[in-house]
C-alpha cells in the first residue's frame, strides 16, 4: 500500500522542481506536480500488484 502513495508523494515534488527549474508559474508547478504525481503513482500500483501476485 505504501508504494502508490510514496509515488505520489515523489512525483508530485518531481514534478513541482522540474517546472519551477524550467521558470514555470505557480500553475505550471501544479499541473506538473499533478501528471507526475499521476504517472508515479500509476507505477507503485503496477509495482504493489507485481508484489502481491508473486507473492503467492
Amino acid at each position: 500500500m505504501i508504494y502508490p502513495l510514496a509515488g505520489l508523494l515523489f512525483g508530485a515534488l518531481f514534478g513541482a522542481l522540474r517546472a519551477k527549474r524550467r521558470g514555470g508559474a505557480i500553475f505550471d508547478l501544479l499541473q506538473w506536480g499533478a501528471v507526475f504525481a499521476m504517472l508515479f503513482g500509476l507505477i507503485g500500483l503496477f509495482i504493489l500488484v507485481f508484489i502481491e501476485r508473486a507473492a503467492i
